[in-house]
C-alpha cells in the first residue's frame, strides 16, 4: 500500500502534468504558418514563380509581422518584410531588397495570406524560401514555414504509362469481379426457377396417377350401372 508520503507524490506528479498539459495547450493551438503540402516546388527558368505562405491564429491578431528570407548555396538575404495591423486590413511592405518580387496575398476575410511571387527566375533563385510570422498579440510567439525552390532548363513530362496500366489492371479486375458475382446470381435464380417448375411437374404427375387409378378423391370417369 502506498503511504501518505507516496500519495502525496503522485497527486503532485498528476497535477504537475494537467497543469503542463493546459500550459502547451493554446500553443499547440496557437500560431500556425503553412507553405503547402509540396516541400519542393519547380519553376522553368525565365518564367515566374508562386511562393505560398499562410497563417492562422486561434487568438487573432494585431500588429502582425511578417518576413520572407532566401537561403543559397552561399547566400543568406530578408527579401520583403511588412506588417499585418489587424483581419481587416491588408500586408503592409515596410522592405523590399528584390524588385522581382510582389506580395500577392491578402489577410482580409480571414485569409490570411502573404505569399510572394517571384518574377523572371534565374537558376541562382534555386534555394530554400521561408515564410516568417511574429503575433505579438501571442507574446511575440513567432512561427516559420520552409519551401525548396528548384530552377530547371524545362520541367519534365512525367510517363503515365504505368499507372495507366495498373489502372486498367485494377479495373480490369474489379469488373471480372462483378460480372462473376452478376453470373453467380443469375445462375442461382435459373437453377431455382427450375427446381420450381420440377417441383409442380412431380405434384402433377403424382395427381394424374392417382386419378388413373381410381383412388379416393380421384376423377375417374364413373362407369354407367350394369343392366340386369
Amino acid at each position: 500500500m502506498l503511504g501518505a508520503g507516496d500519495r502525496g507524490a503522485a497527486r503532485a506528479t498528476w497535477l504537475g502534468t494537467g497543469l503542463l498539459g493546459l500550459f502547451l495547450l493554446p500553443v499547440s493551438l496557437s500560431l500556425e504558418v503553412s507553405v503547402g503540402k509540396a516541400n519542393t516546388i519547380y519553376a522553368v527558368n525565365s518564367t515566374e514563380i508562386l511562393l505560398p505562405c499562410t497563417f492562422s491564429s486561434c487568438f487573432g491578431f494585431r500588429d502582425l509581422g511578417f518576413w520572407w528570407s532566401y537561403n543559397g548555396s552561399d547566400t543568406f538575404k530578408i527579401l520583403i518584410n511588412g506588417t499585418v495591423k489587424n483581419e481587416k486590413s491588408d500586408p503592409r511592405v515596410h522592405l523590399k531588397t528584390d524588385d522581382r518580387i510582389t506580395l500577392v496575398g491578402s489577410t482580409k476575410e480571414k485569409m490570411n495570406n502573404i505569399s510572394i511571387l517571384l518574377r523572371d527566375v534565374d537558376f541562382s533563385d534555386t534555394g530554400k524560401y521561408t515564410c516568417y510570422v511574429k503575433n505579438p498579440k501571442e507574446k511575440d510567439l513567432q512561427h516559420h514555414a520552409t519551401i525548396f525552390l528548384q530552377v530547371v532548363d524545362k520541367l519534365e513530362e512525367v510517363d503515365n504509362t504505368v499507372t495507366l496500366i495498373i489502372l486498367a489492371v485494377v479495373g480490369g479486375v474489379i469488373g471480372l469481379l462483378i460480372f462473376i458475382l452478376l453470373l453467380k446470381k443469375l445462375i442461382t435464380f435459373i437453377l431455382k426457377k427450375t427446381q420450381e417448375k420440377k417441383k409442380e411437374c412431380l405434384v402433377s404427375s403424382s395427381g394424374n396417377d392417382n386419378t388413373e387409378n381410381g383412388l379416393p378423391g380421384s376423377k375417374a370417369e364413373e362407369k354407367p350401372p350394369t343392366k340386369v
